[in-house]
């Protein structure tokens, strides 16, 4: 028989379940700020205190509410935050395993999905998929089963949130780890985020990836035009995880096309000086003059990393590339990035410094050593198409 203290324990419990389902949606809305202020953070041995050991009843009376109401964008982010009380609770494995038995992963991925609803709400979804994920490997693979992995790139790449970005990509590198079986479709959801217009989310994914590389070891050949088209972005942020991310897999085994497509953004179509008359010149930089740029510095920063990469780079022509970039007279940024790093190789390769110098000539090589940050300023255009022309690290200038 139950005791006098436990019968009113169950009673005090019928009680707050049957006015949760009498309730309507301003009382609901009060029932979940005084559940979310009284109990988060509780333990599943305090939560089943509070609930006489019925607190599993009330979670399946917030996921049915949900199943409801989240199409009509109605108290979902409390009702999420109520939820993640039970996920968060220490030794609740059991309220994860009940929630998604209720189809709790499926509602959370659609809810991702539903272009109605506020940041916030998809910003607490996401937080309970983290902690369904961390719940273990079984967890993560269900998430990825039921097409997580795209929807949450596809957030990723669109949301509007910098806050629900960031939870979108603590989310996938979590199932990028300890998941081998997905950890390769995670992996080509974060390159295809990549293309985006979004710079967080381009950022966001860049860091992902270079963090997945010492789990997936050597890099799939997909990354390279991705990874190469992201450079033509305007932000700094964006050019900083590149080039991270160009480092990490050049130290590794990187793909066999990565290098020389690195040294062909250098030469690409549309990185060739204008015409003379400012009429024809635009004004604005375009995407292939970004590109040279970023590959101009991140050759440089490549080569000064490996000797054994640096002297990949000067077979595959690099210096030529660089000369090209420093005589692109319409993009200044261009010609000081090549010429920076032109002179790392000039320093370290002296038959690199024999070649300039008869390709520049005396004076122009003189200001060059002086001042490489500077010395493309001096150039006209006659000289310009001179280094375009150039040829000096063709492979006989090797031996």
């Amino acid at each position: 028989m139950t005791s006098v203290k436990e019968q009113e324990a169950i009673k005090k419990l019928m009680v707050f379940l049957q006015e949760w389902d009498n309730a309507r949606r301003v009382a609901r809305n009060h029932i979940l700020d005084n559940f979310i202020r009284s109990n988060n953070g509780k333990t599943e041995p305090e939560l089943e205190l509070e609930f006489s050991q019925g607190a599993s009843l009330f979670l399946a009376r917030l996921a049915a509410w949900l199943r409801l109401t989240y199409m009509h964008s109605t108290c979902i982010s409390k009702l999420l935050k109520s939820i993640g009380v039970f996920l968060s609770a220490a030794s609740g494995r059991r309220y994860v395993i009940e929630f998604l038995e209720l189809g709790g992963v499926l509602m959370l991925l659609e809810i991702l999905g539903l272009n109605h609803l506020k940041e916030e709400d998809k910003k607490e979804a996401v937080k309970l998929l983290q902690l369904i994920a961390d719940a273990g490997r079984k967890y993560k693979e269900l998430i990825c089963e039921s097409y997580g992995v795209q929807s949450l790139a596809k957030l990723l790449a669109t949301s509007s949130s910098a806050e629900v970005q960031d939870e979108v990509q603590i989310l996938l590198d979590s199932l990028g780890r300890g998941n081998p079986k997905y950890q390769n479709q995670v992996y080509s959801g974060l390159l295809a985020v990549l293309p985006c217009g979004s710079p967080h989310g381009q950022q966001l994914a860049l860091q992902t990836l270079r963090s997945m590389q010492d789990v997936l070891g050597e890099a799939p050949p997909a990354v390279v035009t991705p990874l190469l088209a992201v450079l033509g972005s305007a932000h700094p942020a964006v050019h900083y995880e590149a080039v991270q991310l160009l480092l990490t897999l050049v130290s590794r085994r990187a793909p066999p096309a990565l290098l020389p497509g690195l040294v062909a953004l250098l030469t690409a179509p549309g990185t060739e000086p204008r015409a003379e008359d400012p009429a024809l010149c635009p004004t604005e930089q375009t995407p292939a003059h970004i590109q040279q740029a970023a590959a101009a510095k991140a050759v440089g920063i490549l080569a000064k990393e490996s000797a054994e990469v640096a002297e990949e780079l000067i077979q595959l022509k690099v210096v030529h590339g660089l000369m090209v970039a420093v005589g692109n007279l319409d993009y200044p940024l261009s010609q000081r990035n090549a010429s920076i790093s032109l002179e790392y190789f000039v320093r370290t390769y002296p038959f690199v410094e024999e070649c300039v110098r008869k390709a520049v000539g005396h004076t122009l090589f003189q200001l060059f050593k002086d001042c490489p940050e500077t010395w493309y300023t001096k150039i006209d255009r006659v000289q310009a198409e001179e280094l375009a022309s150039n040829l000096v690290d063709s492979p006989e200038d090797m031996a």
